[in-house]
């Protein structure tokens, strides 16, 4: 058998790909109340006061505004509960998630 060579396997390491994260967006609507959203990021989103106000006037001055950032099976729980209060409250506020973009 000579000097053969036995070939050497290199470990390869596997890097498991982390879960996207989707952004939690509120839509602008002529007829919601700002207090109905301002209290809607505090409760749900659990936004303290000030940012609640700011994220509130970002959806009212461009339309929309990122809530959070949650893996999938949460953003979705959010929009769900956003969705039902709106709807209890007889508010046409729209909650929608949309996959965040490296």
């Amino acid at each position: 058998m000579g000097s053969e060579r036995m070939p050497v396997l290199e470990k390869q390491k596997q890097v498991a790909k982390p879960p996207p994260l989707f952004d939690v967006i509120l839509l602008n609507d002529d007829y919601t109340p700002m207090d109905f959203v301002v209290e809607i990021l505090e409760r749900i989103f659990s936004l303290s006061r000030d940012r609640a106000m700011r994220v509130m006037m970002q959806v009212h001055t461009e339309g929309r505004g990122v809530c959070g950032t949650y893996p999938r099976d949460i953003a979705a729980t959010r929009v769900a509960q956003v969705m039902r209060r709106a709807e209890e409250a007889q508010h046409p506020l729209r909650c929608v998630m949309e996959e965040r973009q490296s």
